[in-house]
């Protein structure tokens, strides 16, 4: 008698990518509220994020500087800025590097919710042979959107220790590839009007 063996779907398997979620800017366009914590379609902008990094990453940290207890809450990792000031997303980069279990770390800013689903994956693709990949579109760069390897961390924190804050200068020298990805992705919710 011939019986029907059902066929397991595959494991899944993550990448090997801590993914990193930026949320701990001063949120000032948006009146200063922590923006990880803001609405978009009744869910806060913090589980977004979380959605479009937890299929594909071994691990995930929360980048935060305020409400850390609310964001522990959620089951995750919380790392702060070395300072108080809110010097940047790089800052928040720079913690990541040397807090993450992975030697790839992802960084999303809490405030993208239409980012793909498969970014990761999407970013593991374009690496190739490179330490660095940033996302643009046609219009600009989107440099907070990056995966980068963790040998990257000293030269990331040499240019920080001599004051260097903006995104796109810190790996202009850099061998790194590009991402391309189409500029109505990549849309932030910088201030109220965007939630819409």
């Amino acid at each position: 008698m011939h019986v029907e063996q059902s066929v397991s779907p595959p494991a899944f398997f993550p990448l090997p990518i801590t993914g990193l979620i930026l949320a701990g800017g001063a949120g000032r366009r948006m009146g200063g509220v922590d923006k990880g914590w803001v609405l978009w379609h009744k869910v806060p902008l913090i589980n977004h994020a979380i959605q479009i990094l937890q299929a594909d990453s071994a691990e995930i940290l929360i980048s935060a500087n305020r409400q850390l207890e609310d964001y522990r809450a959620l089951g995750y990792p919380v790392i702060s800025d070395p300072c108080t000031t809110f010097e940047g997303p790089l800052m928040g980069l720079s913690a990541g590097l040397a807090a993450a279990g992975q030697d790839w770390v992802a960084s999303i800013p809490v405030d993208s919710p239409l980012l793909p689903h498969d970014l990761l994956r999407q970013m593991w693709q374009a690496k190739t042979d490179k330490d660095l990949v940033v996302v643009r579109s046609d219009q600009r760069w989107h440099a907070v959107l990056v995966l980068c390897h963790r040998r990257l961390l000293p030269r990331l924190q040499a240019y920080l220790d001599q004051g260097g804050r903006r995104v796109q200068d810190w790996f202009r020298d850099l061998d790194y590839a590009t991402l391309y990805l189409d500029e109505a992705v990549l849309r932030n919710c910088n201030a109220p009007g965007d939630l819409s």
